[in-house]
């Protein structure tokens, strides 16, 4: 799995450590307190913090001055990057400007359509896929080029990862896409929500089978339930997500004051069963605006404390 660099989140996977990844989204403005703030609240309880880009095409504080702030606190961010609005020379940019103040993560994406967001008229650019995105950082940072030829003076120290959905149709591509991702030179990788777990353990076995777990670190995608509500929202609404029945059913059975708390518990539980799974580097806790039920999700799923690496 390629040069080190000084990453956390790379030291605690290569010390064979289950690391713990969280997210946190950027304000709509230019006061950044509310994303220092949630970064403050998570910080002892996971190794590094995502930063979304601009997620559903939304106009926010952007994901580079928000990691900017969190590293200033003392955190390991992880820039997401997506390549939906900047051609290669603002992305080989921003990858720099990352690197200048020791950004050492990077999660390639390609975004969500802008016609999801606030500015529907927007030009998406696209000149770059994700897998493109992955190569390109690659390329810059091992070989200390730029994409037109050129040398790097100070080539980007990155741990570059990028995203799968195991649950996505047609099933039987999931596994080759990964591949894809990880002969482009991802290193890690973050999951879609997982709710459905057999599933998950499915495509972890065809994983298995190709030998990519031994190529790539496998983050599991968590994102805790608020209520059943939420639960069909995203079982029914929200593309590539898999929500089984039974998980609506057992969120419905319970009185509505109860329902966060019960679906905090079929988190944790998911983790314990996941954390069996060999493969499984660790999670990726998506609580959105929820960030502040992370340090209990991670302490009761066993791990809490975080190394030290």
């Amino acid at each position: 799995m390629s040069n080190k660099t000084s990453s956390k989140l790379e030291k605690v996977l290569r010390s064979g450590h289950l690391a713990v990844t969280s997210e946190c989204g950027p304000p709509r403005g230019s006061d950044p307190e509310a994303v220092k703030k949630k970064g403050e609240m998570i910080k002892e309880y996971v190794d590094s913090v995502n930063i979304t880009d601009n997620q559903t095409s939304m106009t926010r504080l952007s994901s580079l001055a928000a990691c900017i702030h969190l590293k200033l606190a003392g955190l390991d961010p992880v820039l997401q990057m997506v390549t939906r609005d900047r051609n290669r020379i603002a992305l080989q940019s921003d990858i720099l400007g990352a690197a200048s103040f020791d950004i050492n993560n990077i999660l390639c994406l390609s975004g969500d359509h802008q016609s999801f967001g606030d500015c529907a008229q927007g030009q998406n650019v696209h000149d770059l896929d994700s897998m493109q995105l992955i190569q390109t950082v690659r390329h810059m940072r091992d070989e200390g080029k730029f994409l037109g030829g050129d040398d790097i003076n100070g080539p980007p120290d990155m741990f570059v990862g990028a995203a799968a959905n195991p649950f996505a149709d047609p099933f039987e591509i999931r596994v080759p896409r990964l591949a894809k991702k990880v002969a482009c030179g991802a290193e890690f990788i973050q999951t879609q929500c997982i709710y459905n777990l057999d599933r998950f353990e499915e495509w972890m076995k065809g994983v298995r089978e190709r030998g990519l777990h031994e190529k790539v670190f496998i983050l599991a995608g968590m994102t805790p339930m608020k209520s059943a509500g939420m639960a069909k929202f995203m079982k029914n609404r929200v593309p590539g997500m898999d929500v089984p029945d039974e998980i609506v059913k057992r969120l419905s059975g319970v009185e509505k004051k109860q329902q966060a708390q019960e679906g905090i518990d079929i988190c944790v539980e998911s983790m314990q069963r996941l954390k069996e799974i060999e493969g499984v580097a660790g999670f990726h806790v998506m609580a959105i605006e929820w960030e502040e039920k992370v340090p209990e999700i991670v302490e009761r799923s066993g791990l809490y404390p975080r190394p030290d690496v």
